[in-house]
């Protein structure tokens, strides 16, 4: 597949420049993060029209003026682009603030979640080229094999672009896919809320309230020691201690060493002590579980989950809109419990749930069943 190759800091700035004129350009990346806490940018791929193929070698680059390009009126066309954006936030600082995910809009016309490949032969007829998914993006040089492997990524994205347009404006849904990619393009990344990262732990939910305190500031200690070491998080302390020592909240050496998931090197010098410092915070901290879970909710609302959940799915098969897209399980409890954020209470999803799902929730409307139009949502007498 013919590209260019481009490791030289002149031809990559003067690249930028032309590409800020441009109305819109694909994009995609390579990376690796197996290793470290923030991942690292290993292959940058571009295309426009007017400058074909091109892969960007960001390794013996300075890479800041992406953020020039980031900020023009320039559109990225992306697939799948939440762990992209994450890679680019760490290598330049920024994003493209004008956004198109074509894995998005494709779940406004009738696919669920698609790959690339998927969707590339669904719409166009083209058959992705195939390659090692394994790569060591960051050995060079790289084959002729692994860049062709890489190009393809962005080859047809603009193609791609043009045909998920057309169908989502028929539609009437383009602004749908705008807000679902300014949704997107906004989302946290990786190092961002360090004080958020116990709601990640498996089993965190089981712990007792006090012991909540203790893994929130130990899992906050942990996410942080490892952005400073850029280290993955498991290597600076496991899920397993964490939760074992939450629920010991060891004050001594010799009590942190009992606890279940903790070793020696978490146990002496100044591990130890860090360690023993966040326990010691978290024990003054007063935490409520607000994760949206079904087991969250008041037992006389759980069955609603259930029931707007069914209700919810059948509008996405009618409105051939991908369930996952319209509405999470956190989603479908936040709205449930009353959240004057969730969701589903804004944007496009509301506009497509209408007043539905309070009319079920008021108990204004049930559901019932035929073997020919499916679920239907009918009104019930007062």
């Amino acid at each position: 597949m013919s590209h260019r190759w481009i490791d030289d800091q002149g031809e990559f700035d003067a690249l930028i420049a032309r590409l800020c004129t441009e109305p819109r350009y694909a994009m995609d990346t390579e990376f690796h993060r197996e290793r470290t806490y923030f991942p690292q940018l290993a292959l940058l791929q571009l295309a426009t029209p007017t400058e074909g193929l091109v892969l960007v070698d960001p390794l013996p680059l300075d890479l800041s003026g992406l953020r020039q390009l980031f900020a023009s009126p320039a559109l990225a066309v992306v697939h799948a682009a939440q762990q992209d954006l994450d890679v680019l936030t760490h290598a330049c600082g920024a994003v493209p603030a004008h956004l198109y995910d074509t894995q998005l809009a494709a779940g406004f016309v009738g696919y669920g979640t698609p790959s690339l490949v998927s969707l590339l032969q669904g719409e166009l007829k083209v058959s992705a080229a195939k390659g090692d998914r394994l790569t060591d993006w960051l050995r060079r040089p790289l084959t002729d094999a692994q860049r062709d492997y890489a190009a393809a990524d962005v080859a047809h994205l603009l193609q791609l672009h043009d045909v998920l347009v057309a169908q989502t404006d028929a539609l009437g849904r383009s602004e749908w896919v705008a807000e679902a990619c300014e949704e997107l393009r906004t989302r946290p990344v990786s190092g961002t809320s360090p004080d958020e990262a116990w709601l990640r732990l498996k089993d965190v939910k089981n712990l007792r309230p006090k012991a909540r305190g203790v893994a929130k500031a130990l899992a906050a200690w942990r996410e942080r020691r490892a952005m400073e070491l850029n280290i993955p998080v498991r290597q600076v302390l496991p899920d397993l201690a964490i939760l074992g020592i939450a629920q010991r909240a060891p004050s001594t050496v010799g009590e942190l060493s009992s606890a279940r998931g903790v070793d020696e090197r978490h146990s002496r010098g100044t591990n130890a002590q860090q360690i023993l410092s966040a326990v010691a915070a978290g024990r003054e901290l007063v935490t409520e579980m607000r994760t949206y879970d079904v087991d969250d909710l008041d037992r006389t609302l759980r069955p609603a989950v259930t029931l707007v959940s069914a209700w919810v799915s059948e509008l996405a098969r009618r409105q051939k809109v991908d369930n996952t897209l319209l509405a999470t399980r956190s989603d479908l409890v936040a709205l449930i419990r009353g959240d004057a954020n969730a969701r589903l209470r804004s944007g496009w999803r509301a506009e497509m749930l209408g007043d539905q799902v309070e009319q079920l929730l008021q108990g204004n409307a049930g559901l019932t069943f035929d073997r020919e139009q499916g679920l239907r949502l009918i009104a019930l007498g007062s």
